[in-house]
């Protein structure tokens, strides 16, 4: 290997000129004979030369810890080196595996047809974009590390996934198969995923208990399937105890979905056919930050009057639905979309939250900073109501 070789014969050579000076130093030390000097001269002379052997000895054991570190180094360049090549040996033929990233394989975008050899330093796996119609148990079994594995834009089915095929991969954090024909959840899971993302299947059916024990999973998207309201209920959820983010946009849903676990803060229920909301059904959602229900079909009557006056929502958004007025909320509100519904005009005594005149230089006054009402039925000018009782508001589209 070129470099260690260079880096050490110039070592060697240091090393060498370095005894060469010392032995010179050493030699030109002035030979006197003790007797025939004074006394002082003699102790003079003594401790010269001994604080010359000392200033030897010190630059010796520099020269050898020196030497030392220039020897590790070069070891552990050579260590470096033999474990680079031996990943670029083990990299699938198929497969591009950047020295710049050495625990990623790059499958994507190759045609493949099925999982090539995967090495098990791997921790990153990309093979989206191919024609893999089978996951089996073996395909990965080597691949032991991996953290993030996407499978987005294959053919893969519900049939083609095989048992324990993915339970097998227990440091798995992200775990994408979107763009797929899964009809079903795959199960069982890696008990360490953090993210799945299955958006875009065909799946109709949460099977009971494939969340059991996913206590981490935080983030789930399931948008773009066909899940009816019976597919998601509080038994099919049950095991997601740790939830932040669910979609279940783009489905079947008539009803909102049961069964979210109390810690979620986003939920995402846009494209479905929903008409109306529970009066009480974020009483156990304390954690609510954002929800968007845009393009259902939600009407005045399906919307009871108090229930997006929650003090945890702050981004509310009802674009694209069949309302007439304006719901009540609450003052912590940030951003309220309305737009293309069939409100007609503004009542800003309607809109605006209780006591809010009189809080407006509290901390408890609006908090409404992005108002969408385009699309509507609504004619400028903006009441002026409106503008003194939302003092924080930076954009109003009408």
């Amino acid at each position: 290997m070129p470099g260690p070789e260079r880096k050490w014969e110039k070592l060697q050579t240091g090393l060498n000129w370095r005894g060469e000076q010392a032995g010179k130093r050493l030699t030109a030390t002035p030979k006197l004979e003790p007797d025939t000097l004074p006394p002082p001269a003699q102790t003079k002379i003594s401790s010269v030369i001994e604080m010359s052997r000392l200033n030897l000895t010190m630059e010796w054991l520099m020269v050898a810890f020196v030497a030392l570190l220039l020897a590790s180094q070069v070891h552990s360049e050579e260590i470096l080196y033999e474990h680079l090549i031996s990943q670029i040996q083990a990299c699938p033929k198929e497969c591009h595996c950047p020295p710049s990233f050495p625990n990623a394989v790059y499958c994507d975008n190759k045609g493949l047809k099925r999982i090539p050899d995967i090495p098990p330093y791997t921790w990153y796996l990309y093979l989206q974009n191919n024609l893999i119609d089978v996951l089996s148990a073996d395909a990965l079994r080597n691949a032991t590390q991996l953290r993030w594995i996407n499978l987005n834009r294959n053919k893969i089915t519900s049939e083609g996934l095989e048992a324990d095929a993915l339970k097998a991969m227990s440091n798995l954090v992200h775990l994408y198969i979107e763009d797929n024909l899964l009809t079903s959840i795959p199960s069982p899971l890696p008990t360490k995923l953090e993210q799945l993302r299955l958006s875009r299947n065909r799946i109709s059916k949460i099977p009971p208990g494939v969340f059991s024990g996913m206590d981490h999973l935080t983030l789930l998207d399931l948008q773009g399937n066909k899940l009816q309201d019976e597919a998601v209920t509080e038994v099919s959820l049950k095991g997601l105890n740790n939830l932040i983010q669910i979609n279940l946009a783009k489905n079947q849903l008539n009803t909102m979905p049961l069964g979210l676990p109390p810690t979620t803060t986003q939920i995402f229920l846009d494209s479905n056919n929903i008409e109306k909301i529970p009066a009480e059904y974020f009483k156990g959602l304390p954690k609510v930050m954002s929800l968007r229900l845009n393009r259902n079909k939600l009407a005045n009557g399906g919307i009871p009057k108090n229930v997006f006056n929650l003090s945890s929502i702050l981004d509310l958004q009802l674009s694209h639905n069949q309302l007439t007025e304006i719901p009540v909320i609450s003052s912590g509100l940030e951003h309220l979309h309305l737009d293309h519904n069939k409100i007609k005009s503004v009542n800003s005594s309607d809109i605006c939250p209780p006591g809010a005149l009189d809080d407006y230089l509290d901390d408890k006054g609006p908090r409404l900073r992005y108002l969408r009402l385009d699309g509507n039925e609504i004619k400028p000018p903006i009441p002026r109501e409106l503008m003194m009782c939302f003092r924080l508001l930076r954009a109003i589209v009408i």
